[in-house]
């Protein structure tokens, strides 16, 4: 899978991610049990972080396809910016009907 993708099935590893982090917890019935287990909790809950994050800032994550679709547009904008001209000269432009 490419890092910067956020697909369903990833998506879906992150919802069981919390849910087992939940159930965890909540299988933790006295509040000794839940201190004792405070470097698991510490393990379970780093690794939903760091997933939570990657899921957030997805959005500003761009595909292979839409990197390469940025390029080209880029690309062509700078084309564009060394093409010069002239409004007022009519032979410069041949797609407009001649003025009569």
């Amino acid at each position: 899978m490419h890092e910067q993708v956020y697909d369903r099935e990833r998506a879906a590893r992150l919802v069981e991610l919390l849910r087992n982090l939940a159930a965890r917890i909540t299988a933790l019935a006295k509040d000794a049990d839940l201190l004792d287990a405070g470097p698991e909790l510490l393990k379970m809950m780093g690794d939903a972080r760091s997933e939570l994050f990657h899921y957030e800032v997805r959005a500003t994550y761009d595909t292979p396809e839409t990197a390469e679709a940025r390029r080209i547009v880029e690309q062509a904008r700078r084309q564009m910016d060394g093409l010069e001209f002239d409004s007022d000269d009519e032979e410069d432009r041949p797609w407009r009907a001649p003025r009569e």
